[in-house]
Parts: structure tokens; sequence; C-alpha cells
């Protein structure tokens, strides 16, 4: 058995791994690096692939799955019921966004679709001399780590992983066999993160300051999870000004509930969502931004949406305040605003008149909690650090082999390793 790292190598975007075992290839993940142009991860050829494992539906893993289809492939893709939901809606958005760039289009991303088998968490599922299960990862709404048994060998992929859960999602489950490779993410290997209920301690205190003065509070939020675990944590604290939501998330609150069971309290999630104002059209955007109270809308980075519209206007008045919540690529109309307090827009940039506050909200587990995840597994498994950028992967692993006695690397994108 061998695997190829197609992506994710030293980098964050693009993972892809391809798992061949007797003549039987199967692609965990297989997503996008997104850029100006979107990156793309290795080439393989699609008669070649039996199946596609799905970890989630975020983009820079599931990005380029539809690429597979362009040839009427006859691939099985293997995830979760809102996995498929969630990636159908992200991919088809990031087509009408970045279609000039994309050698695919919404035909494929129907086929893929069309191919796609869904998967219960623990359901073991062969793939012929594969068995695949996945295991639930805590990330996002049917998130999952992965893990694949042949020749007498275990590979768990944990994807990307939250072991501490959130106000909406149950933690990782961590329950497994031996494992002899485990592929692991390194997004904040070497990063503490703020104490999330720092975090949401600050949030709530910073809106209740901004809406009190007559102000409106922005929050740009990822539309799937973020955006309503920013709802879920202002509501749990009997927030009691007006919340609204806005675009693209609206359509991940339906997919969040038409799939009860994998959220960590249904009836709790359905309450917050229906006591919040669902944003309908622009004459009501274009009172929301006078009014005291807060906006959630997508983008999470500031990069197109209805919330470029929440920016420049909320950004013109003293009186408001915007919450970052979400990471802030580089070269991102969200990172220009956290660094320099700068709004694009006419073709300019100004300066933001708004109070700004950035508060950290992950989905990733931060370096303690990656400890722990080694802590508990069980055997004496070869580590791959993936997932993160270079010198996080490479201290990352060093840290494995010193602290665990594992074999540890950072692997390069192309790189291909034998399990012994």
């Amino acid at each position: 058995m061998k695997i190829t790292i197609l992506g994710s190598g030293k980098e964050v975007g693009r993972s892809g791994f391809l798992v061949t075992s007797n003549n039987t290839n199967i692609l965990l993940d297989y997503g996008v690096l997104l850029k100006r142009e979107p990156v793309f991860p290795i080439h393989v050829r699609p008669k070649d692939i039996s199946s596609v494992v799905l970890t989630h539906a975020h983009l820079d893993h599931s990005g380029f799955i539809p690429s597979l289809f362009l040839s009427n492939s006859n691939i099985s893709v293997l995830g979760t019921n809102p996995t498929f939901d969630l990636s159908n809606l992200l991919i088809e958005d990031m087509i009408k966004i970045s279609g000039y760039y994309l050698p695919f289009d919404y035909a494929d991303l129907n086929s893929m679709m069309n191919h796609s088998r869904t998967l219960q968490y623990r359901e073991r599922y062969p793939i012929n001399n594969m068995q695949i299960t996945l295991y639930e990862s805590g990330h996002i709404l049917g998130g999952s780590s992965i893990l694949v048994e042949s020749e007498g060998k275990r590979i768990f992929y944990t994807g990307d992983i939250n072991t501490r859960g959130s106000k909406i999602l149950r933690s990782a489950d961590l329950d497994l066999p031996e494992v002899d490779i485990l592929i692991i993410e390194s997004t904040y290997s070497q990063t503490e993160q703020t104490p999330r209920e720092e975090s949401e301690k600050n949030l709530v205190e910073f809106a209740y300051n901004i809406v009190e003065r007559g102000g409106t509070l922005f929050i740009p939020a990822f539309s799937v999870e973020r955006a309503q675990e920013i709802a879920s944590v202002l509501k749990a604290s009997n927030f009691k000004y007006r919340i609204s939501m806005d675009g693209m998330a609206l359509k991940a609150n339906e997919i969040m509930l038409k799939n009860p069971s994998f959220l960590k309290n249904p009836e709790v999630f359905r309450k917050i969502i229906s006591e919040i104002e669902w944003v309908q059209g622009w004459r009501r955007r274009k009172q929301l931004v006078k009014e005291p109270g807060i906006i959630i809308s997508p983008a999470g980075m500031l990069v197109g949406g209805t919330a470029m519209f929440y920016l420049q206007e909320i950004a013109k008045n003293p009186t408001n305040g915007i919450a970052l919540v979400s990471y802030q690529g580089k070269g991102t109309p969200g990172r220009l605003l956290l660094e320099k307090g700068l709004v694009s827009y006419d073709g300019k940039s100004k300066k933001s008149l708004a109070e700004l506050n950035h508060f950290e909200f992950s989905g990733h587990s931060s370096r303690t909690e990656l400890l722990e995840i080694l802590n508990k597994i069980k055997g004496n498994p070869e580590v791959f650090t993936v997932h993160g950028d270079d010198m996080s992967c490479i201290k990352f692993a060093n840290e494995i082999e010193e602290k665990y006695g594992f074999h540890a690397i950072a692997p390069d994108n192309g790189q291909i390793v034998e399990v012994n």
C-alpha cells in the first residue's frame, strides 16, 4: 500500500491524498487552493480512481472533485449527507464567482452529486480490497475523519478536526483501533488559540457596547457553521437586541435544519434560527445599516457577497462596529481591514470609521488539542503532518518524533510514501 501527497503538503489548501492498494486507488479529498486564480491539486487520471472519500464540504477539500467527471467517469464519491448538500452549495457558488478559471462547470458538479453515496458515521464500507469508515470530526456539519483499512494496515486521516466541539457541533470522535499511519492537520500546531469561552465573552461585550450606543455591529462570517455558531453564542448569552442574518448563510441554515442528527442539540438550534431575522431583499438591507442591532453575513473574509455592501455602509459611521470572527487570508479585503483599517470600494481604499475588533473562532484544533489527539492514538504510527504552512508542518513533525517517538515527516506535494 502507498500514499501519494497530491496537495496540502506544507501548505493550507487543495487537500488531496491518493491511497493505492492492490490496483485499487481511492482519493481522500480533492480540493482547491483559493486565490485570485484557484490553484489545483496534482492531476490524477479519473479512469484510475475507484472512489473519492470526502471529509467535509469546504472548498479546500471538496472543490476539485467535479473535475474528475469531465470524461463521464463512474467514480463513486463517499461522504455524509450534509457534506454533499453543503458541497453542492459551496462549489456552485465557486463556479459562479471563479468559473472562468475552472476546467469544469455546473454539469460536472451535477455529475459529481449523481455519483455520491451517503455514509453514516462508523459505517464500514468496502471499496474492493479496502474498508472505509467515517468518524465525526467536529469541524463543520457532517465533517468526518477517515479510517482506511487494507493489507492488514490502518490509515487514519484527521481531515480538519475539532476536539472541543462548539455550541452547535459535537466534538471529534477519537475512539479508534490501533493505526499504522496518521495523517494529521497542522493548521494551528504552533499556535494556542484564545480559549473559546473568552472569545465568546468578549464578543458579547463588544456587541452590547456597539448596540447600546446606537450603532450597528456587522459580523462577516463564513456561511457554513461560523455564521450559525456566532448567532448561537449571542443567543446563549440572552442577547436582547435584534440579530439579522443574510446571504448564503440562509441556505446553509436550511441544510442544517434538514440534518438534525448531525447537530449537538437540534431543538436548541431550531429555536435560535427561528428567533433571528432572515434578511430578504435590498430594501431591508438598506434599512438594517441604519438601525441598532447585529448583522451576520458572508463572506467571512469580505470577498464578495452581501458583506461588501454592509462593510461599505457600516464603515462610514464611528458609532458602528465590525467584528471579524474568521481567519483573514493574505490579499483579502478582510486582511486589509484587519491590518490597515482600510475598506476598498469604488476603486479606492478608504479608512474605516467603525470600531474594529477581532475574535478567534476556529473550527480547527489548537496546538494543545492536536497534542491530545496524539496522546489518544493507539499503536505506533508513522505520522504525516499536513495542512499547515511549511514551518508549522516541519516543526510539528520534529516535535512528534521527540515527544512521542513516532516516526514523523512533513511530506511535500508529489511525495510517495510506501506503507510497510
